[in-house]
């Protein structure tokens, strides 16, 4: 075999199996160099030895399982694909497969030629596809991408439309349609019902507009269109991505003043309906920062109903080496939140923060 050879490792403690899978596989050797093993520990050794390009184990075994083999083969070899093979098929297994950075599963008893068609799809050098969205459903273009952990961008069109949809390490973190950006070009897209589409693997994004994980997204996506198809108002009219670009023209303007780091716009939920941050001066993602913003929304809010006030108006938070300002904005549940480096053009953006917050209360 030569070193741009094709390697597949099985691992399984059935000899039966291992032995049935390499006689039935035994037809593809011409495309790949097939390994079968009994135990995990046999097969962190194969590794140790030679490149392998996929492995396919049982999610039980002795001494190490399918999952904690998965765990050490992201972590020292982290191009090598992994298919968990179980009969215990849950939600819960796959949803841990899955966070443990997985490729595929399949469950027990499975056809080979199921099981085939799997690994050459594993070992494909594939530097992007292209295709059609009336063979795909783009929600299901999405849920490839997030599921194999992928980080990369989707661009898909319909006619004189265009988009793209950033995938980084399997989280969507930002879309871009028209005029519009975030969730709302996402949903606009999902929208579609048809197109093509064409994948470029490692391409990351500029920025991040989106947090809400892929699965909460989708189910937002397939409500919107329900809601179409039953002859409701979808908001993703012009009047919405004309909204959009106001606030976000807003939040241009603020992220360009000197000693800017962060600014956001945040939902009464506690999640980001636009963010700009200025990422030459600070490396934390919105991914980080939205779980720390919104558990102080929610202790101040806490504090005010225990001590029987009214909400709070304005939160600054002086940290020596930053400043985070929140502001409530006027008749609206929402916050605009900006974080500064210091104190000094913590003032300068907070009186400028002031102005824009009329703005956004007749936008919002």
């Amino acid at each position: 075999m030569t070193d741009e050879s094709k390697r597949v490792l099985i691992v399984d403690d059935e000899d039966d199996l291992t032995w049935s899978i390499s006689k039935h596989l035994a037809k593809d050797k011409g495309q790949y160099e097939l390994i079968c093993v009994n135990s995990g520990k046999k097969a962190l050794d194969v590794l140790s030895q030679v490149p392998v390009d996929l492995v396919i184990s049982d999610i039980r075994m002795p001494e190490i399982s399918g999952l904690d083999l998965l765990v050490k083969i992201k972590d020292y070899y982290p191009t090598t694909k992994v298919i968990i093979m179980t009969a215990y098929g849950s939600s819960e297994i796959h949803e841990e497969a899955n966070k443990r950075g997985c490729f595929k599963y399949i469950e027990k008893p499975f056809e080979i030629n199921d099981l085939r068609q799997l690994i050459l799809e594993g070992i494909a050098q594939k530097k992007g596809f292209k295709g059609t969205i009336t063979d795909f459903q783009l929600s299901d273009l999405i849920q490839m991408n997030c599921l194999g952990r992928v980080t990369s961008a989707l661009y898909v069109n319909q006619d004189e439309n265009q988009g793209v949809i950033y995938f980084t390490e399997g989280n969507v973190v930002h879309a871009q349609c028209g005029e519009m950006d975030g969730e709302d070009a996402l949903y606009e897209m999902l929208s579609w019902s048809g197109g093509n589409f064409s994948s470029k693997r490692g391409e990351e994004a500029q920025k991040e507009t989106i947090i809400k994980g892929w699965q909460s997204l989708l189910i937002e996506g397939m409500r919107r269109i329900d809601e179409f198809r039953r002859g409701s108002k979808l908001d993703l009219s012009d009047d919405h991505a004309k909204v959009t670009n106001k606030m976000n023209l807003i939040l241009d303007k603020m992220i360009a003043q000197k000693g800017a780091l962060l600014v956001s716009i945040f939902d009464p939920e506690g999640f980001p309906i636009s963010s700009r941050m200025n990422k030459q001066k600070n490396d934390i993602t919105m991914r980080e920062i939205t779980p720390v913003i919104s558990n102080l929304l929610k202790q101040v809010d806490t504090v005010a109903q225990d001590l029987k006030v009214d909400s709070a108006q304005e939160i600054m938070v002086d940290f020596g080496n930053a400043v985070l300002d929140m502001f409530r904005i006027k008749g609206k549940k929402e916050f605009l939140i900006f974080l500064a480096t210091d104190i000094h053009h913590q003032g300068i953006m907070r009186m400028q923060a002031k102005k824009e917050i009329r703005n956004l209360s007749e936008i919002l």
